[in-house]
């Protein structure tokens, strides 16, 4: 995946930035719930009677947003230079990782950083290392 620099502005940025934390936390003060991806997700995989609607109106709103946004502009180009095989085992390992790290990088990095809770401090570290450590391998030593 590329990025865009002729099309990024730092505003944009802080925009959605600043529009994930209002979300978050008008999550957790509305409903006393932390907004992590995964667990949402994997609430819906396991439904709890009563428990499933505002899963499903959550993801809808995660799936619908782009629509939504493009009412007012469009949306930015993205270009993924890798195949379908390679998406589907990245989103599999990153799926089981999150399920492994009892959250993913919303419900560590965003809301659990803010509530500064000492786990997540540590979830979202190692995240970032991974991170690294895979793109120089993949850049640099595997030579992709």
């Amino acid at each position: 995946m590329n990025i865009d620099w002729n099309a990024y502005t730092p505003w944009s940025a802080l925009a959605g930035g600043l529009l994930i934390g209002l979300a978050a936390a008008a999550f957790v003060l509305l409903n006393g719930r932390i907004a992590g991806i995964s667990g949402i997700v994997g609430g819906l995989l396991r439904p709890v009677w009563g428990d499933a609607a505002w899963r499903v109106a959550f993801v809808a709103g995660l799936i619908g947003a782009p629509f939504v946004y493009l009412l007012f502009a469009a949306l930015p180009k993205a270009q993924i230079d890798a195949g379908f095989g390679t998406l589907v085992v990245a989103g599999v390992l990153v799926g089981a990782g999150s399920r492994y790290g009892s959250g993913c990088t919303s419900g560590h990095g965003i809301c659990g950083l803010s509530r500064l809770s000492p786990r997540s401090l540590v979830a979202t570290a190692t995240f970032m290392a991974a991170g690294f450590a895979t793109v120089f391998a993949v850049r640099h030593v595997f030579g992709f």
